[in-house]
């Protein structure tokens, strides 16, 4: 069989354009990919953040699944903590039952966002504390109703919309494993504790109404390009982003430069190049042979790739080179 790959798009606000432009060439974006032969397209919740589009992730959802047919359409994800569980269940049960059989709800615990947003939210601060129950509630939403139930997700009940868990530790893999449901580990920008959270994933893991064997996506970054050089230079937007977290100035994605040596310091470079440890740059041999030798240390079910590039043309290009390279099943 071969590997599945989908795509962690966070509708990126590029210098110079606007978050509507944004938003379009996501949608976009998914019309390619699903014709590409990519499995899901997920879009990501973060809050104050000038870069990123996709906030209001239901909403962004709807808008990628009214113009695509076929490929899922989800969150990755959305930070549970940020929401009451009704909520989410009547959310995601709207967006099921206008585009049914293609709607993932994946789940993540941490806000999302800093600490001035997180109050602006009205959340309380033990709010991620309660995250196993809050998953519990949901799912129960989501499933068939009780006898004596009376409280009810409309749209929503008995939708059993599937639910993946998110995590960039080892919390997420454990809960994932207990309620026995996929599991998206975020190597793409946290990829320290990988090998040792898919290792209690699956170990621990006990099958679930949902989902029989473990279920492993991981994400990593791919710029492909036609030539090597050419993929190393786009690659420099997203290391510019990087080194942009540490310095404390988050802002639109930002163009890509000749040498991003003369951008960061010895000490951001190292944090930025940890931090983009999963990330296969270059031509399409080469981010296939990077991708494939990767797959076989972590023995991935499925790659969610990011790809923070600045043009639009060139990030359908490289999508399109990695389609391409793993052999997935176009379509007119």
């Amino acid at each position: 069989m071969g590997i599945r790959l989908s795509i962690l798009d966070l509708a990126p606000v590029t210098e110079g354009s606007t978050p509507g432009e944004a938003l379009r060439r996501s949608r976009d974006l998914a019309v390619h990919a699903e014709r590409w032969g990519y499995t899901r397209f997920w879009l990501a919740e973060h809050h104050n953040m000038v870069g990123i589009a996709s906030a209001a992730t239901a909403v962004a959802i709807g808008f990628v699944a009214e113009a695509t047919t076929r490929i899922r359409v989800g969150s990755g994800g959305i930070m549970l903590p940020n929401h009451s569980p009704l909520i989410i269940a009547e959310q995601f049960g709207t967006l099921e039952a206008l585009y049914p059989g293609r709607i993932d709800l994946g789940l993540g615990r941490a806000p999302g966002t800093d600490q001035l947003t997180w109050r602006a939210m009205r959340r309380a601060p033990e709010a991620s504390e309660n995250f196993p129950q809050d998953v519990l509630e949901l799912q129960a939403l989501l499933g068939d109703p009780q006898p004596g139930q009376r409280l009810h997700a409309v749209p929503g009940e008995g939708s059993k919309l599937p639910l993946y868990i998110l995590g960039s530790s080892l919390f997420g893999a454990q809960l994932a494993a207990m309620l026995g449901l996929p599991f998206a580990f975020a190597s793409h920008f946290a990829p320290d504790m990988l090998d040792a959270a898919l290792e209690i994933y699956r170990s621990r893991f006990q099958a679930s109404e949902q989902l029989a064997e473990p279920y492993a996506i991981v994400g990593c970054n791919v710029v492909a390009a036609e030539t090597d050089a050419e993929a190393r230079r786009l690659f420099t937007s997203p290391q510019q982003s990087f080194t942009n977290i540490f310095r404390g100035t988050r802002g639109r994605l930002r163009p890509p430069i000749d040498d991003i040596e003369t951008y960061w310091t010895p000490a951001e470079k190292a944090q930025a190049s940890r931090m983009l440890a999963c990330a296969f740059v270059g031509a399409k041999s080469r981010v296939f042979d990077g991708l494939s030798a990767f797959r076989e240390r972590v023995k991935a079910d499925e790659f969610i790739v990011a790809g923070a590039i600045f043009d639009p043309v060139a990030r359908l290009r490289s999508y399109e080179i990695l389609a391409d390279a793993f052999g997935l099943t176009s379509s007119p």
